[in-house]
């Protein structure tokens, strides 16, 4: 089977009988999978991962002739704002992962991403490095030099769904797929149009040689971090840059969303705050345009009619006097666009096409809570971060990996009847669970409030099954996406910062930001753990019509575990102790440990043993000798 997964990997057909070697299947057929994926980026070869230890028919498809070829040309000056931390000062390697923000999921510990780098912020070339090992390694299937060219459905009384979907790729091979996964990511860059827009410079092109800007005046159109990574390489050398955008600048440490403004690349917010010549305008692109005048210089103006803002024409002011200290009266010798990049919709037929998002969300597919596109096309990685746009990390490594891990359980469920892992324990462990997760779990502290942990209670709440990190969206189909009973209530386990905490206008550092005694847990305002706790699931209903920034409907009982600055949150009096009561009081039971001469006097003398004790003294555990008669714990209480 070794010999066999290195027929993949090293497959790159590049003419038709190519394909009869690596595929095994003649070259005028259609080669029929399981799964397909497209792309061998990162999300397509994490999900590679997983059908290949369930042992899953699947296969990826990849234009370029490396894995991860986005990074051949991305970021432009070629360092990662994925952070490296490489020490933490413990050695659970789940809670490391918290801080490890470039790291696929696997079992090879050679695959972790500080063995690569010792760059905080690392070298692009260095991931492309670590992708291609970990797709040689771990001997992917992968099929290179394959671009898929079309996508296509169509009907099949044994598919899975009815229909299949039909690739093709530029060779004219056609594969037949059960279920599409789509992993190509956001590549196509965006553009605005308006009157001047060929007089532009995009992102993608445009010189990343600081010395070719040396004593030029440059504009810079939107105000992402590609836009601050270009204007931080040349701010050395222009006479100034202005950056322009329709919306005000939203930094990473304020709205706590790590696709915004990032302090690595932010150098030119110093220099306008500092009066230093550089500065940022806003206004809507779709009312500006540009000229060249005969010296080749570009003048930037307003299209009539444009609402105002800080960047205006000449007018006549509210004396009748003309104003005459417009902005953007001087000329820029260059403009570049940098507007961050879209999903590529253009290999999809009219049958397959995903719907195209609304609003700030156009750029990405819609996806539902599963992340599903049609029945069996899942879109997985950065085109799937509609679901959390400029809410969590699904459009980076550190957070997909973990979506695309839970949509992996999804569809092992669904087509292979293979339940959503869970841990089943004594009741008497809930609060010992909650709390190792909430202090280690990756996953959870990643997808805050789109992965979360859920605990079903059973058997007359003697037991409980614990399933981590289930998409908090698809909350009212648990029973259906898991394979699991809702019978006797659950908690959901979640990570949420503070309502009013996360925007681009809070003052993330006053003096009184943080709350530290347990009884304030409600008003915490850092990441912290919360419990919402139902007798029932909640309805698709109670899903659409929750609370304004509510992650869930309304819950029987809720509990804030208060913010911790270390965050960790094992202290036994401000934050173990108020869990425990809260899961006591929603279960109407004891959850305390017991020596043995205090369960023996529970089983004397209460109708109400302790679950504690009936699954620990009252079944022997912990006494001598295993020839003891045991006693039913009501023959006990009779004595």
């Amino acid at each position: 089977m070794g010999s066999g997964r290195a027929r993949w990997v090293l497959c790159a057909p590049v003419v038709l009988s190519v394909l009869a070697l690596c595929g095994g299947v003649p070259p005028t057929g259609d080669l029929l999978l399981e799964y397909c994926v497209i792309g061998a980026g990162p999300a397509g070869l994490q999900m590679a991962y997983f059908l290949q230890r369930s042992q899953r028919h699947y296969l990826v498809l990849e234009r370029s002739n490396i894995s991860g070829s986005f990074f051949t040309r991305y970021p432009r000056h070629r360092r990662l704002i994925s952070i490296n931390k490489r020490y933490t000062g413990k050695a659970n390697r789940e809670f490391n992962l918290r801080h490890d923000w470039n790291s696929l999921l696997s079992h090879d510990q050679r695959l972790l991403f500080r063995r690569y780098s010792t760059e905080f912020f690392p070298h692009a070339d260095t991931m492309l490095s670590y992708l291609n090992d970990y797709s040689r390694l771990l001997e992917l299937k992968v099929r290179y030099n394959t671009e898929v060219t079309g996508v296509q459905v169509g009907q099949g009384p044994e598919a899975w769904h009815g229909h299949y979907y039909y690739l093709t790729d530029q060779n004219h091979q056609r594969y037949r797929c059960n279920v599409l996964l789509v992993a190509t990511g956001m590549w196509v860059p965006n553009t605005s149009h308006f009157p001047g827009e060929q007089y532009l410079e995009g992102y993608e092109d445009v010189s990343v040689n600081p010395e070719d800007f040396a004593g030029q005046s440059v504009l810079i159109l939107g105000r992402g971090n590609a836009a601050f990574e270009t204007a931080d390489n040349m701010v050395g050398h222009t006479n100034f840059i202005h950056m322009l955008s329709r919306s005000r600048v939203r930094l990473a440490w304020n709205t706590h969303y790590v696709g915004d403004i990032r302090a690595v690349n932010n150098a030119l917010l110093d220099t306008y705050q500092l009066k230093s010549l550089d500065g940022q305008l806003e206004r809507s692109l779709d009312n500006i345009r540009i000229e060249r005048d005969k010296q080749g210089r570009l003048h930037l103006s307003l299209s009539r009619g444009s609402e105002q803002s800080n960047v205006s024409e000449e007018a006549t002011g509210s004396e009748g006097t003309r104003i005459d200290n417009v902005a953007i009266r001087e000329p820029y010798h260059r403009i570049i666009r940098c507007l961050g990049w879209k999903f590529d919709f253009s290999i999809f037929g009219n049958d397959t096409k995903p719907q195209v998002g609304s609003g700030r969300r156009r750029k990405y597919p819609v996806v539902s809570a599963s992340y599903e596109s049609q029945p069996g096309m899942f879109v997985i990685g950065t085109a799937a971060h509609s679901i959390d746009y400029r809410k969590s990390a699904g459009g980076f490594i550190h957070g997909f990996r973990y979506t695309t891990r839970a949509v992996h359980r999804l569809l092992d469920h669904r087509y292979h009847g293979v339940d959503w892992p869970a841990t089943a324990l004594p009741i008497s462990q809930l609060t010992n669970a909650i709390t190792k997760r909430v202090n280690e779990a990756s996953g959870l502290y990643q997808m805050f409030s789109v992965l979360a942990d859920v605990v079903l209670i059973q058997k007359n709440g003697t037991q409980f099954e614990y399933l981590e990190e289930y998409p908090i969206g698809a909350l009212p189909d648990l029973q259906e996406n898991t394979g699991k009973r809702v019978e006797q209530g659950l908690f959901v386990i979640n990570l949420e910062y503070g309502n009013n905490f996360s925007r681009p206008d809070s003052d993330i550092f006053s003096l009184n930001r943080a709350v530290g005694e347990p009884r304030h847990a409600w008003l915490s305002n850092f990441l912290h753990p919360v419990i919402y706790y139902y007798t029932r699931l909640p309805t698709e209903l109670e899903m659409r019509y929750r609370p304004h920034h509510w992650s869930l409907p309304r819950p029987r009982y809720i509990h804030h575990i208060v913010e911790d600055f270390l965050t960790d949150w094992t202290a036994a009096n401000s934050h173990i102790l108020p869990l425990r009561r809260f899961l006591e009081n929603c279960l109407g039971t004891d959850l305390r440990s017991f020596f043995a001469e205090s369960c023996f006097k529970f089983a004397l003398t209460s109708q109400h043993v302790p679950p504690f004790c009936r699954g620990g003294y009252l079944e022997q555990r912990g006494l001598m000798g295993d020839n003891i008669p045991r006693a039913p714990a009501s023959d006990l209480h009779e004595q």
